[in-house]
Formats: C-alpha cells, structure tokens, sequence
C-alpha cells in the first residue's frame, strides 16, 4: 500500500509529465472503483419501464454503475463511480423531489464530484445528468446528451460515439431493451471506448412486469463483451418465443406455433439445456426429422446431453436415432421421463399403454401410478383415474401432485 506523501507525488509526476487520467491508475492508486465506460439510460412511458446498457473496459459494470427502483427512478453512475448517488437520490425521489435535486444535491456536498458522471430519470421520463469537470482532461471526449426520456454518457470515447448511441436510440425500434442494446452496439460499432472493451451490462425493469421478464444481464469479464450481451438478450427473448410457441400449438394455432418456433430457434442456437425444449416443440407441429436434428445438435455440443435421451423415447424408432435410445438400460426415473414427456405431447392413449406395461414388468413406482392416473383423467375415465391415483399415494404419501388430482376429482 503506498503513503500519502508517495501517491501525491506520483501524481505530482504524471501531472508535470502531461499524463491525463486512465481507467485502471485511481483505482489502483487511490482504491476508487472508478469505471471509465459508456452508457445509456432510457424510461419507456408506454411499457412504464426503466432501463440501462453499459460498457467499459473494466470488469463488472453492472456492479456499481447500474441502479434502477421501477416506479421512482434510475441512475447511471460511471467514470468514478458513487453509489451514494442513486442510494441519496431514490430518497429525493421519493419525497417527491426533481430529478435534477436529486443529483445535485449529492453532487454539491461531493468533494470527488469533477471525477463522476451521473445520469438520472424519474418515475415521468424528466433527465437530468452532469459530467465531471476532470473528465476533459482524460484522453477521449467525454460528454453527455439528453434526449426525450433518456440520456447518452461516456468518457474515453471516440468522439462519434455518443451522437451515434443518440440517433441510433431515437429510431430504434422494438422493446426498451431491444433499443437500448442497440444504441450501444451503435456505441461500440461508432468508436466506443479507445482504451478498449472487456465487460458489459443491459438491465430493464417495470412497474409492471413479473420477475421473468425483468432484465439483469451481465457480461463481467469478456473480449466479446458486446456480442456476450447480445447473445444474452436473444436468449431471454427467445425462450419466450419459444414458450409462445408450444402454447400456441395447445391451443391449435399450428401457424402461429410455426412461426414463433422458427424466431426461437433462431435466437436459441448455443444454448444447448434449451434444446430438448425445442425438439419438443418441433414434435408437437408434426417435424420429427427437425426434432431429431436439435437432438442430435445437443448430442455433439454436449457429453451430458444423453441424459435428456428417455424424454424422447417416443422418437426411438427414428432412423437417426435407432441404438442411440436403448430402453434396456432405463432405469425407472428414465421411464418415469418418458411418460412425463408423452403427457407433456398429449400423447395420452401412448402413455397408458406404455405404463400399464412397465407396471406388468415390475417398473413401477408413485410417479407412474400418478401419470398414468392422470392420463386416464384426461381421458375421462374417472374409476381408473381414481385407483391409480389411490396407488400413487399409498405407495408415496409425499406425492402432493397425486393428492392434489385426486381431491379435485373427489370434489
């Protein structure tokens, strides 16, 4: 650890040599957690969401920089970064404060200020942001600019970077988080930073929007740091097409199911635990050979993928597959997959007999007992339903899936 009077020399030194500020050299010197980057942070009024895309050539970024509250506001907090800003200013908002009181009353008792950049909205989309005086003496521009319900900051930019992130954002089209990712692909493609990208960050949150659909991406140490993001953000979306798809297909929209599938597949390609959700997908609109292709695509990206082979016992005679899903050597959770996945295709008739079959073989167990009563429920045979259901729970008293159908049908 150096002394003060060895830290204020040094800075005497690279002040007489002319040298500016750099990412790394406060933190390492003066233990500040300072983030030189770019950022966008925008409010959708129609959605009432609050979001912010970040980058910088530092790990991390969405540790300090990003902070949002739905229904109150957010702050984006970079260069020499001070969560005390947003922690002050979600306060100031809340008493029913300006945007801009909330900054700046922070900003006037921060004796670091001139080394910040602060960026802030409010619950109605009103900006405000300021940039440190030092920063002009970093290499780079640094700068902000405020738009309609978002503003555009960075230091150590190319100095197209920030006019483009601007334009890019205003005619953007899709969800905030869509465009926000955008303006900073814009960002980064326009210059970015000149020292360089390593981690990257994109958060979206709304009053009313449920966990799920909330956004908290991290890329926190990457050389790909914007395509990392961007893979991210297709696949949150993608598995909601994808989801879409299977319930379009339950409920016979065939053509709908199609065309959501044909987008998430698109979208998921790389992420390999997703799949078996997409062979499943492709199976219920009747493409048994696109099935088998995702199958066989999880097979080669991953050694662990053979464990989601029983789910597909359905498709064992499948010229591609034959010897590859062999029955022999299932183990009762496996036959309690396959069945699970017969249900999950509605292939009711297929799951009776293949349960009633294994139960004459000695493979039993609650869960199947459970399925196959739940089958003969969905077909309407009520007495059948029953008893294996009855089954299921005398032999697992814990099988609250089972308890759950059978009092419903009890009444």
């Amino acid at each position: 650890m150096l002394g003060k009077s060895e830290i204020l020399a040094f800075w005497f030194i690279l002040g007489y040599c002319g040298i500016g500020l750099s990412q790394n050299l406060p933190s390492l010197l003066l233990e500040k957690n300072i983030n030189a980057t770019f950022s966008i942070i925008a409010y959708d009024a129609e959605q009432g969401e609050w979001g912010i895309a970040v980058a910088t050539n530092n790990i991390y970024v969405g540790n300090s920089t990003v902070h949002i509250e739905p229904g109150v506001g957010a702050f984006s907090i970079i260069a020499e970064t001070e969560p005390q800003y947003a922690i002050d200013g979600f306060e100031h908002l809340s008493a029913g404060a300006s945007i801009e009181k909330a900054i700046s009353s922070t900003r006037d008792t921060d004796k670091n200020a001139h080394y910040r950049q602060v960026a802030g909205i409010d619950k109605l989309g009103n900006t405000f942001a300021f940039t440190g005086e030092a920063l002009k003496y970093w290499k780079g521009t640094a700068k902000h600019i405020m738009g309609e319900h978002y503003v555009v900051l960075g230091n150590q930019l190319h100095k197209a970077v920030l006019p483009e992130m601007s334009k890019t954002f205003e005619s953007a089209k899709g969800t905030l988080a869509e465009r926000l990712l955008e303006s900073l692909l814009a960002g980064q493609k326009a210059g970015g930073q000149i020292t360089g990208k390593q981690s990257a960050a994109l958060v979206v949150k709304g009053t009313q929007n449920e966990w799920f659909n909330q956004i908290d991406l991290r890329v926190d140490h990457s050389k790909t740091p914007f395509e990392d993001l961007e893979r991210l953000l297709n696949y949150h979306y993608g598995r909601i097409r994808l989801n879409q798809a299977l319930y379009a297909q339950r409920s016979g929209n065939t053509a709908l199911a199609d065309q959501r599938l044909t987008a998430a597949e698109a979208m998921l390609e790389g992420w390999t635990g997703m799949y078996p959700r997409i062979a499943l997908a492709n199976f219920s609109i009747r493409n048994e050979d696109k099935a088998v292709t995702w199958i066989q695509k999880g097979l080669k990206e991953s050694p662990n993928f053979t464990t989601y082979l029983p789910s597909f016992y359905v498709l064992k005679d499948h010229p591609t597959l034959k010897g590859l899903i062999q029955e022999e050597t299932f183990d009762i959770r496996d036959w309690e997959t396959a069945l699970s996945m017969l249900s999950n295709l509605g292939m009711e008739l297929e799951l009776i007999s293949l349960a009633e079959r294994l139960i004459a073989q000695d493979m039993d167990s609650s869960q199947v007992y459970f399925l196959l009563g739940r089958a003969y429920h969905f077909e309407k045979e009520k007495a059948k339903s029953m008893r294996y259901l009855t089954k299921a729970v005398e032999l697992d008293h814990q099988n609250t899936e089972a308890i759950a159908l059978l009092e419903k049908i009890k009444g």
